[in-house]
């Protein structure tokens, strides 16, 4: 980041943040850009009117006094040279207790104006949805507003209506100012003219807004109880706003959480003005004169208030970014070009002191006394709110994506709301005694907090930057060349394909669906009674690709081995024995080589035979999409860590899906050498994606596409060669895990989706052998299409290889680590409340010669994919690292036992899995008195 880029983040991006939330929540509510635009100057005009109502009374002082000292200053300057002038002007201003500095508040509304102006400025100059927005005479927001020609020569009305007002503004509040500071303001006005001239229209009525406020504030201050009249018209609005949200309710809870929340807001300036006029009537001016403080008293309040602020900044700028890019900094790297993503907590942490040491300070410093002792004692609450909200309350999640969404949306119960709310109350009380006899303990506690909470980030940040290096090295030891798979017309080919997180139960339903893909999967014979032995990859694929050798309980045994060799040795044991066995070897994305997100493809460099690569990601020109993540980065962290640290009952609303309120912007990114109409509206639209249900979307996952493209260009990766060298390849790839809705009946990715029509009249494929899948939500939906999308894909390649004559000479295996508790089947579900469906692998397996389709009850694990890819091709097939046997049916007679553990390898990387809860099945997996709890271990 360079030091323009820190500034603005200092500066601006707390303020364009601001506009953006705003102006999207108003959006959402009024659905018109253009009176989203009035709320966005109302909101933003009320919010700094308390910085401009005490920068116009510092601006008056200041005028006042160089009123009085002026006739003085002039006489000095004009009786004395030099160093005496210098003196004697010293002492003059010491004794008047008045420094040079001073001059400096006459220009406090115009300093505050600038950062403002810009942040409007970038914001609405950028905004998509104003395009082509009209508004009463104005045909575009989006553009000038040209609505008159003159001789062939347009006139912007707008800028020229902004500056009258303006000019109108300017002599109400100037008036009895000298001729300087007129000079100034309507300059200043002059300038905005010229500026905003050729401006999109939607900026300078935002603007000129801006301006009309500004003249209706200075009638008011000409009158004679201003405070009294804004509270009556405020409160006015506010009961107007409370019967709308009662008498009309609104389409969403938000809409009228939001309606009623802001109408009762506006009822406090009115009952306050009624106090303080109470008060004064009864002889209260005493103490109110009273909330002012002795220096002492206020060192002691800035110092509460400065030290949250910094512990607000570290917290949520430093530390949650960090904690999330440590736990996984492989997802948040580029693959085609390498970043560092902890350049994202440098961004985030200049923002979050740019939002609460800078504007929070300016608040404060702008705030009179009482003031001042209000915002320090609100600060330090929030301090110790948010650190409770996010290490009790903030934690339960589940896992999170690339593009900082969850998987599963975040919902929260009634009564989940009302306990936090319950215990934040609590605490509230709590802190408030605190701060009352113990400021500086309060003080204290802060600092050393902040201490601590900087010593955490930097762990984070270290153990993150050695992570990173470990997948920039894996990124550099991957091979450069394009993926070429190599098949043998005449000799034999054995294939085991992972499709990652594929469910098994799935494919009786995409079968009934689709009944001509049993055509394409020829010779297959799907096995539904398949486990895995773990809930994610870091413990079913070892089991996989390694055999009986590698189960989660004896792998536990061996702890004097760490589970990075455990894995790499299980993702060497097929590749090194068909190298060993005189076949050609092809592996392609071997998940957690190296224990790495990114594959480390040098752990088969001891066997230069085999040929490696990382394909996914590498067949799809997804620039439009990582620009637009990389710009989400910039934002959403910081977001991230505002959700992370608020009440159950803001969450939900500032969650968003994922979006956290974020605008579309205007693009930058133009592509200019993509052919493919399609596909060029594919990239361009990727990195942006948002579901409304479950059967609308819009925008591309480009997370799916990096592994959808695989798989569509598996043919063009294939070489079949008419030479008699057998072939052994391995590969997977991650579109199950990976979903998107996709547009049905062809489950292919578009821009936009909607299923609408199509799952209100194909119920019927949700039903197979009396048995119904739920599709219900959004997680239903996403998985079944990823799945079908992978069939589809994976079955065009099958097609593929049937044309080029290596299918029947082929063996392959299709199947899966694990399977995901969707909670799609009624009554399957244990007693602890976990769905069995996450243990269900899918596993199928096409012999060679072997035709039809078939379907078998037997009892398999996913461990036996070693032994079947060996099978009768291999005599005596053994684990070239253990020596065992790697077809053995006796190792799958009795109960097998399965761990859900912890699936992030950054943590979950000792000598043994962490601990979890342990189950055991044997037999027919689809009856629940086959399943027990063997019980959780630390």
């Amino acid at each position: 980041m360079t030091v323009a880029e820190i500034l603005h983040n200092i500066l601006i991006s707390p303020l364009e943040l601001f506009f953006e939330v705003v102006f999207v929540l108003a959006n959402r509510i009024i659905d018109d850009p253009a009176l989203s635009i009035i709320a966005l100057s109302l909101a933003m005009n009320f919010l700094v009117l308390p910085l401009y109502k005490r920068a116009d009374a510092m601006q008056e002082e200041e005028r006042q006094i160089d009123q009085k000292l002026s006739p003085w200053v002039k006489h000095i300057k004009s009786a004395f040279k030099g160093d005496e002038r210098f003196m004697i002007l010293q002492t003059f201003y010491r004794q008047n207790n008045y420094k040079p500095t001073d001059a400096l508040k006459g220009s406090v509304s115009l300093l505050l104006e600038i950062p403002f102006f810009i942040a409007a400025y970038q914001f609405l100059s950028h905004l998509q949805i104003i395009k082509g927005v009209s508004f009463g005479p104005i045909a575009d927001l989006g553009a000038p507003d040209a609505m008159f020609v003159v001789a062939g020569f347009t006139i912007n009305i707008l800028p020229i209506l902004m500056t009258l007002i303006n000019f109108v503004s300017a002599s109400i509040y100037m008036k009895g100012f000298p001729l300087k500071s007129k000079v100034q303001m309507y300059g200043m006005a002059i300038i905005f003219l010229v500026f905003l001239y050729n401006s999109p229209a939607g900026l300078v009525f935002y603007w000129t807004l801006n301006n009309l406020f500004s003249l209706v504030k200075n009638i008011f201050y000409k009158l004679r109880n201003p405070k009294l009249v804004l509270s009556v018209l405020a409160s006015v609005c506010g009961i107007i706003l409370i019967g709308v949200g009662i008498a009309h309710p609104m389409t969403t809870a938000v809409r009228e959480t939001f309606v009623l929340c802001l109408g009762l807001v506006l009822q406090i300036p009115i009952v306050s003005t009624l106090i303080s006029r109470v008060r004064s009537k009864n002889g209260m001016t005493e103490m109110q004169k009273s909330v002012e403080m002795t220096e002492d008293e206020l060192h002691k309040v800035k110092r509460v208030f400065f030290a949250a602020m910094v512990f607000m900044t570290i917290f949520t700028g430093v530390l949650i970014p960090s904690a999330l890019i440590e736990s996984s900094p492989a997802e948040f790297i580029n693959i085609t070009y390498f970043k560092n993503p902890m350049w994202y907590v440098l961004n985030s942490g200049t923002i979050a002191a740019g939002l609460f040491i800078v504007w929070c300070g300016v608040f404060f410093g702008l705030a009179t006394d009482g003031g001042k002792k209000v915002m320090a004692a609100f600060a330090w609450i929030a301090s110790v709110v948010a650190l409770i909200d996010y290490m009790f309350f903030g934690r339960n999640f589940g896992t999170i994506l690339k593009n900082l969404k969850f998987e599963k949306e975040p919902v929260f119960d009634m009564n989940q709301k009302l306990i936090n709310l319950g215990v934040i109350l609590v605490v509230a009380v709590i802190c408030v005694v605190i701060y009352r006899y113990k400021k500086a303990f309060v003080s204290g506690l802060i600092v050393v907090a902040c201490m601590a909470f900087a010593l955490m980030s930097g762990k984070n940040i270290k153990s993150g930057l050695q992570g990173i290096e470990l997948t920039k090295t894996a990124m550099e030891n991957a091979n450069s060349e394009t993926p070429s798979i190599e098949l043998s017309k005449t000799g034999q080919n054995v294939i085991v394909f992972m499709l990652d997180r594929a469910i098994g139960a799935y494919v009786p339903y995409i079968m009934n669906e689709k009944p001509e893909l049993k055509e394409v999967y020829d010779g297959f014979t799907y096995y539904p009674n398949t486990i895995s032995y773990g809930g994610h990859t870091n413990v079913g694929t070892p089991v996989l690709f390694g055999g009986y050798d590698y189960r989660p309980e004896l792998i536990n045994s061996r702890t004097d081995k760490p589970l990075k060799d455990e894995q790499n040795e299980a993702l060497r044991v097929m590749p090194v024995l068909f190298d060993e066995n005189g076949y050609g070897v092809t592996v392609c994305d071997p998940p957690y080589a190296g224990y790495s997100y990114f594959s480390d493809l040098s752990i088969y460099d001891d066997h230069p035979n085999i040929k490696s690569y990382i394909t996914i990601g590498t067949c799809y020109d997804y620039t439009a999409a990582e620009k637009r993540l990389e710009n989400t980065y910039k934002r959403n962290f910081f977001c991230y860590s505002l959700f992370k640290i608020v009440p159950f009952g803001i969450q939900e609303v500032l969650y968003d899906n994922g979006n956290y309120h974020a605008a579309e912007m205007e693009g930058t990114v133009v592509f200019t050498d993509v052919e493919d109409a399609k596909q060029n509206e594919l990239m361009e639209a990727s990195g942006k994606y948002e579901m409304q249900g479950y059967t609308v979307s819009d925008g591309i996952n480009s997370e799916f596409m990096d592994n959808y493209t695989v798989l569509q260009k598996l043919p063009e990766m294939t070489v079949v060669r008419e030479e008699a060298k057998n072939t052994f390849l391995m590969i997977d790839n991650e579109l199950p895990h990976k979903g998107q809705l996709l547009q049905e009946p062809d489950y292919t990715p578009e821009v936009h989706v909607d299923n609408t029509e199509y799952d209100a009249t194909h119920t019927d494929r949700l039903t197979v052998n009396g048995r119904t899948m739920k599709w219900d939500d959004q997680v239903h939906a996403v998985h079944y299409e990823a799945n079908m999308a992978a069939f589809l894909k994976v079955g065009e390649w099958l097609q593929y290889l049937k044309k080029q004559g290596v299918y029947d000479n082929t063996r392959i295996i299709i199947v899966s680590d694990h399977g995901f508790d969707a909670e799609q089947f009624e009554g399957y579900m244990l007693n602890d409340g976990c769905d069995p469906t996450l243990f269900n692998a899918l596993l199928m397996v096409k012999d060679f010669g072997e035709t039809g389709f078939k379907s078998s009850d037997e009892f398999m694990t996913i461990a036996d994919v070693p032994g079947l890819a060996t099978d009768e091709i291999i005599e005596n097939a053994k684990n070239p690292f253990t020596g065992n046997l790697l077809k053995d049916d006796s190792q799958k007679q009795g109960r097998q036992n399965i761990l859900e553990t912890e699936w992030n390898i950054t943590y979950n990387n000792g000598n043994r899995f962490a601990g979890g809860t342990w189950y055991s099945v044997e037999k027919d997996i689809f009856d629940l008195n086959n399943w027990r709890i063997e019980g959780v271990n630390p």
